[in-house]
């Protein structure tokens, strides 16, 4: 068999058409009752590849060029390359093999119509497989016309089996070059160029969590994104919720989309397509709307219980039809492998940021700068540079695994360049726009991708730890050890360390990164000076308001922690910002007081209840209510700041029902932070309006021994466990045990003093909530500590 009807394919038949348009054939097959729509056309088999190489004995000559092949040589491999491609392209079809490529075309026209058009992908029979990932490797063509054009197009497919990145990946991986041969796929086009496309995985890339979608999106054909051309969209879906029926889009991140791929004057291949500028009202909004990424996210989640495991999809939007249609589908390669081992990486010195961009795994590397304007000089890359360039494609592959590091201007994280990075297990920060401007050859950088979505490359060497931990089952403890988390960004990954949930989210952190702006300045817009009202339209874009924008922003911030640790209980801390901590944001010196001490000043509850601050409060009230009642996650739980009095109680949980955040309706628990000594003397009265106490060991500290906490010069005299300090958090205990409500920890105090958190353990606290980088080794000193014995808080 020569050419084969897509739709007649299954998976059986990899071997003869390569993973790629297997799955394709599987999909049409399997999944279109399920609504999933793939474009139809045939492939090319293996066994025409095979016999388009043997006609005229070419692929002994091909065997033996590669043969004396040195593919560490860079300059040797590209005009080896070089060499064979111009062979393959010059090579006519075998008679039998044409006469079954203009039949299976002819027919395909027909139940089309003549003026369509056609892309022509590849599928190596290696592609694709569980342990490698060949993506990119070889070429695809599009918007192809007419027999002529492609039969050429086919031609430059097979040659591409010998592009430079596909011999040495071959090399690399261990496969032998005769052993893979090449399918290709003739397909008719999705009119993308009118509307959107990208690529999208059943699981987060960077961490490995599997519990989204991730979803990247830009307009015009799927080309530049897969090439890492433009910096798309972002978009993640958490599956619970989708599969309830809820609108579970937890985070949204706006691309620069600065330029789109669209058909071209020409249908020959080469000429078939051209990049244009992408208009700035749509630069400004996202290419999709909620109920197209919906969508998708379903498709995704059918197609990845259909093929049973992690998989990497190219989708694409017909602009004239507005229907979504699915590209290819494989396997995902990279993070669904398991690892008995895990390593964490953490930054030890700072220096001044001189790049930043979209992070690529959670490694840091450090060398010299190594700026290279394009591919005919990548031999400049030498072992340990961090190569700097515009952006990467697989052809730098021969070189990517030499770097320790990997800066681009342009690119997104689901580009070639990033999914090649991340099997190197090489950081790479892309998406910079400046890095080529900015780094100097020769310069010495550390590049951070262990702080985030965001990637930052830091002036120097900078020192950094790593550290390992074998997966594992943890030892049985007398107490729930939860997390605090501040970045949504490191959420998914601090979801897979053991825990019983988050013990503290703070919301400020995300009001601060991922908002920057003051809410009331976003209440009062347009009626700003006109230098906040352009950066605050700048930061808004993507949204309707300015309003809208400050309130999703919490919702998505919210959501992905809660998404993440799902169905644990994660307890949100409403805003505990100082007003000198708000008076930095955007626009926050028009409405922020200047106080002689405002850690002791307007902050928490009483903030909430005043006047000129309610509306404000309101839009989180709004997010926190949108975050459970929309979109379904219901682990979300509240905690109410810096509480003074009882009476200040009564009002905020009034204000709270008067949003509609009630305690118990729809399983809602609100908890008070314990954080005053008012609150400890008191708790018994606190605990009537609450559903327990999170114990705020921070300013507990500083109220009872009268210590600023932010002052060095008593620092010293800082300490948790004085005595006064641990007969407070006694009584606070004791309290909650007594009327059988929650209490818990989440202040700095059991992170940094193993022994104040067995001491906390012996009063009966039901949960430590404590830093990502001590869960490990705090559960393992309260694992090896003996058993607890009761006694008072004076001992």
């Amino acid at each position: 068999m020569r050419v084969a009807w897509l739709k007649d394919l299954r998976m059986a038949n990899l071997d003869q058409v390569g993973g790629k348009n297997a799955s394709l054939g599987e999909m049409i097959g399997g999944l279109a009752a399920a609504g999933i729509r793939v474009p139809g056309g045939f492939a090319t088999t293996a066994d025409a590849f095979r016999e388009f190489l043997s006609a005229g004995a070419l692929d002994k000559k091909i065997e033996g060029r590669l043969a004396a092949l040195d593919t560490g040589d860079v300059r040797a491999l590209a005009a080896c390359g070089a060499e064979v491609r111009s062979w393959i392209e010059a090579q006519p079809f075998p008679v039998d093999l044409e006469r079954d490529l203009r039949s299976h075309f002819q027919y395909l026209e027909k139940q089309t119509s003549s003026d369509i058009s056609f892309a022509v992908r590849s599928s190596a029979t290696a592609e694709d497989l569980p342990d490698a990932s060949f993506a990119g490797q070889q070429e695809t063509f599009l918007n192809i016309r007419g027999i002529e054009h492609v039969l050429q197009a086919i031609r430059h497919v097979y040659a591409s089996l010998y592009n430079d990145r596909a011999i040495s990946y071959r090399a690399h991986q261990g496969f032998a070059h005769a052993g893979v041969a090449l399918s290709a796929a003739v397909q008719q086009m999705v009119r993308s160029d009118l509307g959107a496309s990208g690529v999208l995985f059943t699981l987060d890339t960077e961490s490995g969590f599997r519990d989204v979608v991730f979803i990247t999106s830009a307009y015009g054909l799927g080309e530049m994104v897969v090439q890492g051309a433009v910096n798309p969209d972002e978009f993640y879906v958490h599956k619970p919720m989708l599969e309830r029926g809820r609108p579970a889009i937890v985070r949204r991140a706006l691309g620069s989309k600065l330029q789109k791929m669209v058909f071209g004057p020409s249908a020959q291949a080469g000429r078939s397509t051209k990049v244009i500028d992408v208009e700035e009202v749509e630069r400004n909004r996202f290419s999709l709307t909620d109920p197209e990424v919906l969508e998708l996210a379903r498709y995704a989640v059918t197609i990845e219980k259909h093929y049973g495991r992690p998989m990497d999809i190219e989708w694409a939007k017909d602009g004239a039809d507005g229907r979504i249609y699915v590209l290819q589908a494989r396997p995902e390669t990279v993070k669904s492998r398991s690892h008995d081992v895990e390593e964490r990486y953490a930054l030890k010195g700072s220096s001044r940021v001189l790049v930043s961009g979209r992070a690529i795994g959670h490694k840091i590397g450090s060398g010299t700068v190594r700026l290279v304007p394009d591919a005919s000089q990548m031999h400049k890359v030498k072992e340990g540079d961090v190569l700097v360039t515009d952006m990467t494609d697989p052809n730098w592959e021969p070189v990517m695994k030499l770097a320790a590091a990997i800066v681009t201007d342009r690119g997104g994280r689901t580009c070639h360049a990033a999914i090649i990075a991340r099997e190197l297990g090489i950081p790479a920060v892309v998406g910079c726009s400046e890095a080529t401007r900015r780094l100097k050859d020769e310069q010495a950088v550390t590049v951070s991708c262990a702080e985030g979505d965001t990637g930052n490359v830091y002036e120097g060497l900078l020192r950094f730890e790593v550290s390992t931990r074998e997966r594992g089952e943890m030892p049985r403890i007398g107490v729930k050890i939860a997390m605090n988390v501040g970045n949504p960004e490191l959420a998914f990954d601090f979801a897979q360390l053991p825990n019983a949930g988050v013990g503290l989210a703070r919301l400020e952190f995300i009001i601060n990164n991922e908002i920057g702006v003051h809410p009331r300045a976003c209440l009062e817009y347009p009626n700003l000076p006109e230098p906040i009202k352009t950066e605050l339209q700048k930061r808004a874009r993507g949204y309707p308001d300015p309003t809208t924008f400050f309130r999703e922003k919490m919702v998505e911030g919210v959501a992905t922690i809660c998404a993440a640790f799902w169905p644990k209980p994660v307890i949100v801390r409403l805003s505990d910002f100082k007003s000198n901590e708000y008076k930095k944001l955007l626009g926050g010196e028009r409405y922020e007081p200047d106080e002689e001490n405002p850690m002791l000043g307007l902050r928490g509850a009483s903030r909430y209840l005043a006047e000129s601050f309610r509306e404000c409060f309101e839009l989180e009230c709004a997010a926190m209510r949108k975050v459970r009642d929309e979109l379904g996650l219901t682990n979300l739980e509240l905690m109410v700041p810096f509480v003074r009095t009882v009476s200040e109680a009564e009002n905020v949980l009034a204000l709270l029902r008067e949003n509609h955040l009630e305690r118990g309706v729809n399983g809602l628990r609100i908890v008070m932070m314990c954080e005053l000594p008012s609150n400890a003397l008191l708790a018994e009265e606190f605990l009537e309006h609450f559903d327990g106490f999170s114990i705020g060991s921070n300013d507990m500290t500083q109220l009872a021994l009268g210590l600023d906490r932010d002052s060095g010069l008593v620092a010293g005299s800082f300490d948790e466990r004085d005595p006064a300090v641990k007969m407070l958090l006694a009584m606070a205990i004791r309290a909650c045990r007594k009327h059988g409500k929650y209490v818990g920890i989440c202040g700095q105090g059991p992170s940094d003093h193993p022994d104040l958190a067995r001491w906390l353990v012996e009063q009966g606290i039901e949960s430590l909530s404590l830093n990502p980088d001590t869960v490990v080794s705090t559960w393992m000193a309260l694992a090896e500590a003996p058993a607890p014995q009761k006694h008072s808080a004076a001992a």
